[in-house]
């Protein structure tokens, strides 16, 4: 970056010519702006004693354009001061050739507002935005432009003040007493980084307005109307805010790793190591646009079973398998994938993640995974691409059935925010899984809580003495959840009347409620068996089940003596279950203290630094008291859901018996 301080003359001189990014706003000074400039070039002219005024700094960068032959330079920062300035000359010359001065309007006209030698584009010194673009070269070629622009109304503001002045004395203002600071970029800075801290309260430049302005500045002006209207402005309006996040997947769909902060400089240089043409590659930017505008919008995809299978997905969040995605659309729209195996990607796609979501593991290579799963499938299976996404998909932590229905017994499923989504279309799954004939709007129906999530005196009391744990472990997991229209209603209601709206209902998951006598722990761990047999048949296993040795779970500790808990590779020695719950603890008051805090909210029945609250307790190194009158089965899980709490896995804790 060089910096120098400079009057206006010399930035205009010679064969050059200034572009406005098309990222930049249109031209927009108006009265007030205008009027300030006038007051100080009425100062100027008046003033005997010469001095320089200074008017702000412009910020350019060189670059390339098609044809060659003019120097050419963004204009970064500084656009309305110099759009106004050449305007006023653009009014000097048209003033002194009213008055014969033909010599004087001659030099502005030649030296200063146009390359005399150069045609089309490379005629005009300054090149504004498309918007502005029309008006101001009418302008400069003395044609008629229209009234409403801001162009033709600065013309005309400056006009009436001009009236009476002296035509040479304020044209000698302008070129000789202006001065700015010229701020000249190298190649290597980043214009979006310079822009963006001189325009701090403006609008927000995205890395999508950058190479807008990159590849348009290698097509021939004479073309770029075309161009854009054809290729960028059709993804301009059906992307909009999404157009960057849209180039960076496309760029990753090769198998790249793109950062959000990288998208303009690695796209710049992969166009100019392969010497790719800029047309051709807008226009496959511009044809896989069409396909990101489905996966973001399934409304706009025609086959309703491809609509269907999409609009599933993007309630499961799963916007960083698009570069994958993004490959298999385009050979869906060609034809090398049939549409019953497009559908067959999308629901393997559906059931991994699924999968993956109730057994809690996380998503945090999903990134550095789907860039490459196009690449590995064909690899894997070259005549068969949709055994190939499994097999490579079943390498990748992907749940066995005994794990995947495990979880789905005993896991929180309900949360907050995408975790209520994510239920929410587990269930309805299961419900359409019933192919009941009438079957219901899922639109206006809720996820309700049996047994709620607000616990009443009746409900204590239906629960018996372990109410506290049995609320604690199972208010949230499937067993206790179903839908309903009559969430407000059914709010914190006794069981029996709970029961008789659930038999009035058209919902084929309410039918189970209509036999049950009560609704305490051992119901809800039966209707989550049951429901969980319905899940493992909507998101079957695909591929062998493997093996591997069975991992204990929370059904399976009763009458196990555990001997090591395992923490992130600690072994450490237990001998009670008792045990396992004060260690687990300990450890995680050690690694995370400030989320131990939020296990004493979350857990406050159970956790407390009263040591008269519990019956039996152990004291925690930290100096909490844990209450240890609970099963080995609410134990188990009361650690499982401590260990999700603070950011873990299943994989990170595990229990060793005998």
């Amino acid at each position: 970056m060089k910096a120098s301080e400079t009057k206006f003359q010399p930035i205009i001189e010679g064969t050059k010519q200034y572009v406005v990014p098309l990222f930049q706003r249109a031209y927009s000074w108006d009265k007030k702006e205008w009027g300030t400039l006038w007051e100080d070039i009425e100062d100027l002219c008046g003033n005997d004693e010469p001095r320089d005024h200074f008017i702000g700094s412009i910020v350019t960068m060189p670059t390339t354009s098609v044809p060659e032959g003019v120097t050419k330079y963004l204009l970064i920062d500084g656009q309305q001061r110099l759009t106004t300035i050449f305007i006023l000359l653009t009014l000097l010359r048209d003033k002194a050739l009213d008055k014969g001065d033909q010599e004087l309007a001659e030099e502005i006209q030649q030296t200063m507002l146009v390359n005399p030698f150069k045609k089309g584009g490379d005629h005009f010194k300054l090149l504004p935005t498309q918007v502005d673009r029309v008006a101001f070269q009418a302008l400069i070629q003395r044609k008629a432009t229209g009234e409403h622009s801001q162009v033709y109304k600065c013309y005309e503001f400056f006009k009436k003040k001009t009236n009476k002045a002296d035509i040479k004395a304020l044209s000698k203002v302008l070129t000789s007493r202006f001065s700015v600071v010229s701020i000249v970029l190298d190649h290597d800075d980043n214009p979006h980084l310079v822009f963006e801290s001189l325009n701090a309260t403006g609008r927000q430049l995205t890395q999508a307005d950058l190479l807008r302005n990159y590849f348009f500045m290698r097509i021939h002006t004479d073309m770029q109307t075309e161009i854009h209207d054809q290729y960028w402005q059709p993804m301009q309006s059906d992307l909009q805010n999404n157009l960057t996040e849209y180039i960076r997947h496309y760029m990753m769909r090769d198998g790249n790793l793109v950062k959000q902060g990288d998208v303009y400089f690695t796209l710049k240089n992969r166009v100019e190591k392969e010497q790719n043409d800029a047309i051709q590659t807008l226009r496959e930017i511009s044809t896989y646009a069409v396909y990101y505008k489905r996966l973001v919008d399934p409304s706009t995809e025609s086959n309703s079973e491809v609509r269907s299978a999409l609009k599933r997905l993007n309630r499961l969040d799963i916007t960083t398998a698009y570069p994958f995605l993004l490959n298999c659309y385009h050979d869906f729209a060609m034809s090398h994938l049939s549409s019953k195996d497009f559908i067959k990607i999308l629901q393997t796609l559906e059931n991994y993640i699924v999968r993956r979501f109730v057994c809690n593991i996380p998503t945090s290579h999903y990134n550095k995974m789907f860039p490459f799963l196009y690449g590995w499938a064909k690899a894997n299976n070259p005549g068969d691409f949709v055994a190939g996404v499994r097999a490579e998909l079943q390498k990748r932590d992907y749940p066995r059935d005994s794990q995947f229905r495990s979880r789905l017994t005993d896991a929180k499923l309900y949360g907050t925010g995408e975790r209520t989504i994510k239920t929410k279309l587990i269930l309805e799954t299961i419900e359409s899984h019933y192919n009941h004939k009438e079957q219901v709007p899922f639109d206006n129906l809720t996820i309700e809580h049996v047994l709620p999530q607000t616990i009443t005196d009746w409900w204590k009391q239906h629960l018996g003495d372990d109410w506290q744990a049995d609320h604690e472990f199972y208010v949230h997991t499937l067993g206790n959840l179903t839908l309903t229209a009559y969430n407000p209603e059914l709010s914190n209601d006794t069981f029996p009347k709970k029961q008789h709206r659930f038999a009035q209902s058209h919902v084929s998951l309410n039918e189970y409620f209509t036999v049950s006598q009560k609704w305490d722990r051992a119901e809800i761990e039966k209707r989550s068996a049951v429901l969980a047999d319905l899940a493992l048949i909507c998101w079957p296993y695909f591929g062998e089940e493997s093996r591997s040795p069975t991992t204990i779970n929370a059904d399976g500790v009763k009458g196990r003596t555990p001997h090591t808990l395992v923490i992130l590779d600690q072994h450490m020695s237990v001998s009670t279950w008792v045990d396992v719950l004060s260690t687990t603890l300990n450890v995680i008051a050690d690694l995370e203290p400030a989320l131990f805090d939020i296990l004493t909210t979350t857990y406050n029945r159970f956790i407390s630094k009263e040591p008269t609250r519990f019956k039996r307790k152990v004291q925690l190194r930290n100096g909490y008291y844990v209450d240890t009158h609970l099963r080995s089965k609410h134990i188990y899980q009361f650690c499982e859901q401590a260990i999700e709490t603070i950011g873990l896995t299943r994989d990170d804790w595990r229990v060793e018996t005998l």
